[in-house]
């Protein structure tokens, strides 16, 4: 995996796999590619694991509940599928924003369109969910 790499490029793959051999095996890239930006393997593997679920939240229930079954991960803010069900929009909505409105805390910076770790385009997320810079 190159070291800068778009949250698209790193994974979107993710999104697409079923083989469980296959999900390992990326997913130990992926902690490959965290710790090269100097985490720990228990950090990079929660970072992965939180970055995961995240952007399965993107895509349709069936995806993201096959993404967090196969890499054992959560959406941060929604928690698990196969526990809580998919939110409606509006629980999207209100989740959302009271995950903004909360008291804020040490978080670490997750880079929008941009490679990840160059700066640009970048948004807070939830403590432990990204590799690369600090706020």
């Amino acid at each position: 995996m190159k070291k800068n790499i778009t949250h698209k490029e790193k994974y979107g793959p993710a999104m697409k796999m079923i083989e469980p051999a296959e999900v390992d095996a990326y997913f130990e890239e992926c902690v490959q590619h965290c710790m090269t930006h100097g985490k720990s393997r228990t950090e990079a593997e929660s970072i992965e694991r939180v970055n995961l679920g995240y952007y399965a939240g993107y895509y349709d229930n069936e995806t993201r509940a096959r993404v967090e079954r196969l890499f054992r991960c959560a959406h941060p803010i929604f928690g698990a599928i196969a526990e809580k069900g998919p939110p409606t929009p509006e629980e999207a909505f209100e989740m959302g924003l009271n995950w903004r409105l909360r008291p804020p805390k040490r978080s670490r910076t997750i880079v929008g369109r941009g490679p990840i770790g160059n700066g640009r385009g970048a948004a807070r997320v939830p403590q432990g969910s990204a590799c690369g810079q600090e706020p």
